[in-house]
């Protein structure tokens, strides 16, 4: 293949997995790849910037013609850790909400669990970059997702995980995050590039072992999190939640 394909992958720590794989595969010649947080994945999608992206699944009803093409996601089943509302009060003394930027998905998770699980209807902010580092006003929350939520939650009186609430909801895993095409891929290519993903995911301790020491986790509690709260395979039961969280959208009109 002459034309390398152009990817946008996200720069949490919890695609490691993904990013090892891809660089231990012939693939990696076969790519152009640079590393975003998950709305400018979205928006490199969108704007054909890309020709393949990790984006958030909340998009996916504003693509033309959306293709999931590989067999992996950034998912969950029950506590994520790294997606999270944080606030100073109880959940039905919250008046309002600062939204996280970096992620339409975790924004209209936090709509939906408000509307039809949490039973509240609070004021919805835009947040800008930063936000996390803000002290709570009275009354107020924020939804901080991805590396920025590690450390946050000793430093409010609650904090509420945004997949374990949406498990407690629906008794479904969560997908934040899929492998998306905006065009056809040659097949061949997606037969190594899934190789490459599989062979990440099944080897996550030397993924985490050989990832640069961070400020935020060291490489056991890596390790841990990539392989205790993050769940990569794209399989039956994960797509019956990312229908069932598009419904959602749906029906709130969200999308």
């Amino acid at each position: 293949m002459d034309t390398k394909y152009r990817i946008s992958a996200v720069s949490y720590l919890n695609t490691t997995p993904f990013l090892y794989g891809l660089s231990n595969h012939k693939v990696i010649n076969q790519i152009e790849l640079a590393l975003d947080h998950p709305a400018r994945c979205a928006e490199k999608l969108l704007n054909n910037e890309v020709d393949i992206g990790l984006i958030p699944v909340a998009i996916l009803p504003g693509l033309k013609n959306p293709e999931i093409i590989s067999d992996y996601c950034i998912g969950a089943r029950g506590p994520v850790r790294s997606v999270i509302l944080c606030s100073n009060v109880a959940l039905h003394k919250i008046d309002s909400i600062m939204l996280d930027y970096q992620s339409r998905t975790s924004v209209n998770l936090a709509r939906i669990l408000a509307a039809r699980y949490w039973k509240i209807k609070p004021s919805w902010i835009p947040a800008t970059p930063g936000f996390e580092d803000n002290l709570l006003g009275e009354n107020e929350a924020c939804i901080i997702i991805g590396d920025r939520s590690f450390g946050k939650r000793e430093k409010c009186h609650y904090v509420w995980d945004l997949s374990e609430e949406w498990w407690n909801y629906t008794a479904l895993p969560f997908v934040f995050a899929s492998w998306t095409a905006n065009k056809k891929i040659d097949k061949e290519f997606l037969k190594d590039f899934n190789e490459a993903l599989r062979y990440g995911v099944s080897h996550i301790r030397e993924a985490a072992d050989k990832t640069p020491e961070n400020q935020v986790l060291n490489r056991e509690e890596l390790f841990q999190y990539l392989s205790n709260h993050i769940s990569y395979p794209l399989d039956d039961e994960k797509k019956e939640g990312l229908n069932r969280f598009l419904k959602e959208l749906k029906n709130l009109n969200l999308t």
